[in-house]
């Protein structure tokens, strides 16, 4: 089977780059479409590694911008992925497209691979766009902006044959916003990833991971990995910062880049906070050994969500039996996952004191800590594997053959 799948998100490793090998490695031939952003000042190419065959189109910026360059790079990038694919995979039969959000704006694109081709088009729902800018107070509703992007949403859900959602709570969501999707064409196909074996690090080991970032060694060490943007809800985490700064042992290790950096960095070093630490980049060997020694995996969302964001570093705390603490709004299941697996704690992001507080007990309870984590890593293994999703995806392919 020949497999296209389009995408803007990071396919370099993660939940994309897994599932593509998992595709691959069971047979399939994988296209992966994705972005170069014009600050990279590459030009298109296509290349085949690992077996994989990858067109890497050149694109405005997207990430790391201001919402009016972003939105224009988003509405141009369908074109551009559409131009690319006509140049270089014309010739190509493909049998599954394959594409994600963000963005919504590839309908036109999977449109003319469907027509082209006859072959299934399957839908990775991980952004419920516009309504996501619409929380974050950055479009109005019913302004124009926001019916064009709505629109191109509905129009990508018609296209589309079968709609993958991270959680129950995303089904439902999707189902009472757009009740022209038909029940029968939209699933949970969740995040997933292809677990790697836990590492094990004796405590010298340890140490001197710990001692590589300036851990205090009798500290229990909070991380968190992922964009530092909007819809993390910095606020919060600032205010929760301020709140523990005088916690000697407890010790926050921040690791990400997005708009909201310069403002996290400029607040640690305007109140002199020793307790925590603001890193822009980590390699993904480096990040990997990071969360193994690592007490607890920190989850943020702005509490002004009305979607059901479910954020995909969780799997990545689960992979690394990293227990966890969540701070998020009310109408996310990532909570319900959380809680049902026993991997970690949940607290609404508006309750910096109650956040706090959680913060404390789990840094007072290691053992406690240890199970949390391994339970979160079984988890994992029974509910968010690559070889789930795509047996998931897969099944609709038999059924159409």
């Amino acid at each position: 089977m020949n497999v296209i799948f389009l995408s803007i998100a990071p396919v370099e490793h993660g939940i994309y780059a897994d599932l593509m090998h998992e595709f691959k490695n069971r047979g399939d031939t994988v296209y992966l479409v994705s972005q170069v952003e014009r600050r990279y000042k590459l030009p298109t190419s296509y290349t085949v590694n690992n077996g994989i065959h990858w067109l890497r189109v050149r694109t405005g910026n997207i990430t790391k911008v201001g919402n009016i360059e972003k939105g224009i790079s988003t509405i141009l990038i369908e074109q551009q992925f559409l131009n690319a694919i006509k140049k270089y995979l014309s010739d190509v039969q493909f049998n599954l497209v394959l594409y994600s959000t963000p963005p919504v704006t590839f309908e036109r694109a999977i449109r003319y691979i469907k027509n082209k081709y006859q072959c299934l088009a399957y839908l990775l729902l991980k952004d419920i766009f516009p309504q996501n800018a619409v929380d974050m107070q950055m479009i109005k509703k019913n302004s124009l902006i926001w019916r064009y992007f709505r629109a191109k949403e509905k129009r990508l859900y018609a296209i589309s044959d079968y709609i993958g959602c991270m959680s129950p709570a995303n089904v439902a969501y999707v189902l009472k916003h757009n009740p022209e999707v038909l029940e029968d064409k939209i699933e949970v196909c969740p995040n997933s990833i292809k677990p790697k074996p836990l590492s094990e690090f004796t405590a010298s080991e340890g140490a001197h991971i710990r001692n590589k970032y300036c851990i205090p060694r009798k500290a229990t060490l909070f991380v968190y990995g992922g964009n530092l943007g909007k819809p993390q809800g910095i606020t919060f985490l600032l205010k929760a910062l301020e709140e523990l700064k005088d916690k000697d042992n407890i010790f926050f290790l921040i690791v990400g880049s997005g708009v909201e950096y310069p403002t996290i960095k400029e607040t640690i070093e305007k109140n002199n906070y020793k307790n925590v630490s603001l890193l822009t980049f980590l390699p993904k060997d480096d990040y990997d050994s990071l969360l193994s020694v690592a007490d607890v995996g920190l989850i943020f969302l702005d509490h002004r969500f009305t979607i059901p964001n479910f954020p995909s570093r969780l799997t990545a705390y689960m992979e690394s039996a990293t227990p966890v603490l969540a701070a998020t709004d009310i109408h996310t299941d990532i909570k319900d996952a959380i809680l049902k697996s026993e991997c970690g704690m949940w607290i609404k992001s508006s309750d910096v004191k109650g956040f706090a507080a959680l913060v404390e007990k789990m840094s007072s309870d290691a053992v406690n800590l240890k199970e949390m984590g391994l339970k979160g890593r079984n988890y994992l293994e029974k509910n968010y594997t690559v070889s789930m999703c795509y047996d998931i995806i897969t099944s609709h392919c038999r059924h159409m053959s």
